[in-house]
C-alpha cells in the first residue's frame, strides 16, 4: 500500500515536473496534455488548454507523486493544502535536494538534528509547495 500525492498547478505544471525531476534525479518525465485526450464534440477542449498538462508523475524517493494543471475555469488554490515528506537514508542526497529546493524558495526550518531524526528541515519551494526532509525514518 502507498500514499501518493497529487499536485495541481495553474498552467506551469510542465515546469514544475521538469524541475522536480532534475532536483531528485528521476527518469525523464512523460506528459499527457489535455490536447492528447481523444476528441469529443460534446466536450471540446479549448485551444488554450491543449498544451496544458493533464497528467504526469514522478518516482521520488520510492514514492509516486502525480501532477496536473487545472483545466481552465476550474478553481485553483496554490500550495495551501499539501506538504510532501521526503525521507532519505543518504545524507548527501537529502542535503542536495534540500539545498536545490530552497533556491527561489523559503526555508521554514534549516536542516538540523531533532528528537525524531538525525537531520530534519522544511522548505517552501519556488512553486509554493512545502517539503519536509527527514534523514531516515527514525523511531517515530
Amino acid at each position: 500500500m502507498s500514499v501518493e500525492a497529487y499536485l495541481n498547478f495553474n498552467g506551469n505544471c510542465r515546469e514544475v515536473v521538469e524541475h522536480y525531476a532534475d532536483v531528485f534525479g528521476t527518469d525523464k518525465p512523460r506528459f499527457m496534455t489535455f490536447g492528447d485526450v481523444p476528441a469529443d464534440p460534446a466536450y471540446p477542449v479549448p485551444e488554450e488548454a491543449k498544451s496544458m498538462i493533464m497528467h504526469s508523475r514522478l518516482k521520488i524517493g520510492g514514492s509516486t507523486v502525480m501532477f496536473s494543471d487545472v483545466f481552465p475555469g476550474m478553481p485553483f488554490v496554490q500550495g495551501t493544502n499539501i506538504s510532501l515528506a521526503y525521507v532519505e537514508e543518504d545524507r548527501e542526497k537529502l542535503e542536495r535536494a534540500f539545498n536545490r529546493l530552497q533556491d527561489g524558495g523559503q526555508v521554514i526550518m534549516p536542516l538540523q538534528e531533532t528528537f525524531w531524526s538525525k537531520l530534519y528541515g522544511s522548505v517552501t519551494d519556488r512553486f509554493d509547495i512545502q517539503w519536509q526532509f527527514n534523514l531516515g525514518i527514525g523511531e517515530w
